[in-house]
């Protein structure tokens, strides 16, 4: 089974990848890795929160909404390469819109580490950063990129 099978097991369904909000692709191939944007929680084209963590989200809303974004990270995968030709995830970096003093940005970015965990087992165990920021766009409360390695 591939992981097309795996995520119908899950019960989880790829969104469409979202629509650049600026001059770039969702992502691009070079060589055996794939490069994503980073990509927001965007659901069925509308963010899906706005607002600093640790301010107007909760930690723990945050960490859904960077599942979300892991999801459209890989929705962004599938679109270019097809999500049975992934070998592993390499490294997953998130960007958390933090208020004064939020100091749990590696928690927030568990919900799209768990994600991939979930999804690819083994091969979901990733190299992170979970970085706090000042301002995402729009005014997204967490954005994920990601690495992944895949066939050649």
């Amino acid at each position: 089974m591939g992981w097309s099978g795996r995520l119908a097991e899950l019960g989880i369904e790829l969104p469409e990848v979202a629509a650049p909000v600026a001059a770039y692709v969702p992502a691009v191939r070079t060589g055996s890795h794939v490069y994503t944007s980073g990509q927001l929680p965007f659901v069925a084209g509308s963010l899906a929160a706005t607002g600093k963590v640790g301010g107007e989200v909760s930690p723990e809303e945050a960490k859904q909404h960077a599942r979300t974004a892991a999801l459209n990270a890989l929705a962004a995968v599938h679109a270019l390469v097809g999500i049975d030709s992934v070998l592993r995830v390499v490294k997953v970096t998130g960007f958390v819109a933090s208020s004064e003093g939020f100091t749990g940005q590696p928690a927030v970015l568990n919900g799209a580490s768990e994600l991939l965990g979930e999804i690819f087992g083994d091969a979901g165990s990733h190299a992170r950063s979970a970085v706090g920021v000042a301002e995402l766009p729009l005014g997204a409360p967490v954005e994920v990129e990601l690495i992944v390695e895949v066939e050649a």
